[in-house]
C-alpha cells in the first residue's frame, strides 16, 4: 500500500488527536507488504526493508507517551500495573480516575491531569487505529419476540435480549519477565469465571473506539479520558471504552475475578499488548519494554 493510499485511510484516527502536533504533521495509515513475521500464527504482512520515514516518526511520537507501536507485527502495547487480585472484576484496564476498584489492570498512571489523561488516551486509541482495527457495534438490547407473557414476566422472564459486542478488533495478552524467565498470558488466562469453574473462554476483543462527550459547561472530551475506563469485562450500554469484551456471558457483572495463582503481586508493572493476530511468542521489537520483576 503507498504511502497516498495510507494518507487516505487514516483521517479518522488523526481527528480523534488533535492535541498532538507530530501526528497532524504525519497523517499516515495502515502499512501492508514484505514477507511474514515469525512469532504470529499464520503470518503477517511485513513492512518493507526501509522504513518509511512518515511511519518512523509516528512510532516515536507514541514512544514519547509510553504507547508501543510495532508496525511490522500489528501490534500495540502499553506500561500497566496489576491493580484488583482478589475482588470482582468489570473491567480489564483503567486509568487512575476510573473504575480501578473494579479491574485487573491500571494503565495511563503518569497521566499527571485531566488534560494529561485525555491526550493518552487518545493518543493510544489513534495508535489503535493505525494499526487498521474498523470500529465495531457494542452490546445491544433487542427485544425478545415473541415477548414473554405476562405470567413468564413476574417469574422473572426479561422482556429483552442482550446482542453481544461484534465486529473488528484484538486479541489481549499481558506479559513481563521474572530473571531469565518470561511470562506471556493472553489476558482471559488472568481472569476466573465462576460460573464455568475456568478460565474466561479466549476471545477476540471487539474495538469500540470510545466517543466524544459533552461535559458540564458544554466542553467536549473523549469519554475514555474523561471517564479513565479504557477495556471492559462486563457489558455497559454507553460504548464510552475503547475496547469491549464479546463474550455473551460477559452480560454477567459478578462472574468474573483474577486468576490470582497467576499473577505477580499487587502493584507489579507488566506489559499489556494488542495484537491484530494471535501471538506465539513476544515481537521482538517489545522485549526490551518489558518489565523485570525478580527472579523468584
Amino acid at each position: 500500500m503507498n504511502l497516498s493510499r495510507r494518507r487516505a485511510l487514516f483521517p479518522g484516527a488523526l481527528g480523534l488527536l488533535f492535541p498532538l502536533p507530530f501526528l497532524l504533521s504525519t497523517g499516515v495509515a495502515p502499512r501492508s507488504g514484505g514477507a511474514s513475521v515469525p512469532g504470529i500464527e499464520g503470518g503477517i504482512e511485513a513492512a518493507p526493508e526501509q522504513q518509511d520515514p512518515a511511519l518512523q516518526s509516528l512510532a516515536e511520537g507514541f514512544a514519547k507517551l509510553g504507547v508501543y507501536l510495532d508496525l511490522d507485527a500489528e501490534v500495540c502495547a502499553i506500561p500497566a500495573s496489576i491493580r484488583i487480585r482478589d475482588d470482582l472484576l468489570e473491567y480489564l484496564a483503567t486509568m487512575p480516575h476510573g473504575a480501578a476498584h473494579e479491574a485487573l489492570f491500571l494503565v495511563g498512571e503518569k497521566a499527571a491531569n485531566a488534560e494529561d489523561a485525555q491526550v493518552w488516551a487518545q493518543a493510544l486509541n489513534t495508535a489503535l487505529l493505525t494499526l487498521g482495527v474498523q470500529p465495531g457495534k457494542n452490546a445491544e438490547r433487542v427485544e425478545k419476540d415473541p415477548a414473554p407473557t405476562l405470567e413468564e414476566q413476574r417469574a422473572g422472564a426479561s422482556r429483552w435480549d442482550v446482542r453481544p459486542p461484534e465486529g473488528d478488533g484484538f486479541y489481549l495478552y499481558a506479559a513481563w519477565k521474572e530473571g531469565s524467565e518470561l511470562f506471556l498470558y493472553r489476558v482471559e488466562d488472568l481472569i476466573r469465571d465462576l460460573d464455568s469453574s475456568r478460565a474466561m473462554r479466549r476471545q477476540r476483543w471487539v474495538f469500540l473506539g470510545s466517543r466524544m462527550l459533552e461535559r458540564p459547561g458544554g466542553e467536549v472530551g473523549f469519554a475514555a479520558g474523561v471517564e479513565g475506563n479504557l477495556v471492559n469485562i462486563s457489558f455497559f450500554p454507553q460504548g464510552n471504552t475503547l475496547i469491549t469484551a464479546s463474550l455473551p456471558e460477559c452480560l454477567n457483572q459478578t462472574t468474573w475475578l483474577p486468576n490470582a495463582w497467576l499473577l505477580p503481586p499487587e502493584g507489579s508493572p507488566v506489559l499489556l499488548v494488542f495484537s491484530r493476530r494471535r501471538l506465539s511468542e513476544l515481537p521482538e521489537g517489545l522485549m526490551e519494554k518489558l518489565p523485570d520483576l525478580g527472579a523468584r
